[in-house]
C-alpha cells in the first residue's frame, strides 16, 4: 500500500530537458568559442551613432 503523504512536491517550472544542447554550441563543432563584439562595435558605420 502507497502512503500518498509520502509524495513529493511536484515543481512545475523545473526544465526536463535542457534549451541547447553540445552540438548548438561552438565547441560541440570542434571550434573555440569567440566574441567579437569589439570588432564589430569598432567598425560600425558612423551614420548609425
Amino acid at each position: 500500500m502507497v502512503d500518498l503523504d509520502d509524495e513529493a512536491p511536484f515543481v512545475d517550472d523545473a526544465p526536463v530537458l535542457p534549451r541547447t544542447t553540445r552540438d548548438d554550441t561552438d565547441a560541440g563543432w570542434g571550434e573555440r568559442s569567440y566574441d567579437n563584439d569589439d570588432r564589430l562595435l569598432a567598425d560600425r558605420p558612423p551614420h548609425w551613432d
